[in-house]
This record gives C-alpha cells, structure tokens and sequence, in this order.
C-alpha cells in the first residue's frame, strides 16, 4: 500500500471512530468537521475505550513504562491502511491507563508480511471403561 490518504494517523483513528459510531463509510473529507461534533457528545469515551486495545498486536516495540504495561496494536481503517499505536494497560489498583492520550502517538504502519495459519481445534469426549 501507498502513504495513506489521511492527514495524520489521528485523522485514521477518528476514521475509525465515525465508522464505529455511524455503522457507515465516511469520506476522509468529512472526518474531522464530523468528529468535532461526536468529540461533544457522552458516546466519545465509550468509542475510544473500545478501540484503545486495537484489533490486532504487533510485531512494534512498544515504550517501557514503570508503572503500565504496554503493547504495540493497530487496526485497519475504513479505507485500508493500517495505524497502531501504544496499549497502556494494568497499573494496579489506583491506576487510570485509560488517561493516557494514546492518540497522539498513533503512527501509521506497512504489513511487510501475511501468513494464513491454519488452527486445529479438537474437541475431547471422556473413554468410559
């Protein structure tokens, strides 16, 4: 994939925000005049708590933390590129990761590589004696 259409990784996520929330396709233009007005609403902090954990780990370092555990994860926007960011997470009991503005350090990413993996599950049944 080429350089995304988008201006920033911040404008993909709040592409991917306004997919979430509208349940349609967005055109880039429109993504930041229609995320001013869902940014004053109650529903933003739900929105964002939901996509804060990505869809999918990376392979990227994530930044150490003292006090949080961190990990790399992206998603794929609307219109096929891919953005990732850092995951700040745990922190015990008077913590608050959730506080932390993942957005702005959100970066776009390239796959460099795809597998299918095949998954076996099996299903046992106990062998009455």
């Amino acid at each position: 994939m080429n350089k995304p259409m988008y201006s920033s990784p911040q404008q993909a996520i709040k592409h991917i925000v306004l997919e979430r929330y509208y349940g349609k396709n967005i055109s880039i233009s429109a993504i930041d005049d229609m995320y001013d007005e869902v940014e004053n609403s109650d529903v933003i902090f739900d929105l964002l708590d939901q996509i804060r954990g990505g869809t999918i780990e990376t392979n990227i370092d994530a930044p150490l933390s003292r006090h949080y555990e961190t990990k790399s994860v992206a998603s794929k926007t609307p219109d096929g590129a891919w953005v990732g960011w850092t995951y700040w997470y745990g922190g015990g009991k008077h913590s608050d990761p959730e506080e932390i503005d993942w957005i702005e350090d959100a970066y776009f990413l390239k796959v460099t590589k795809e597998e299918e993996v095949l998954t076996v599950i099996r299903t046992f049944e106990k062998v009455e004696e």
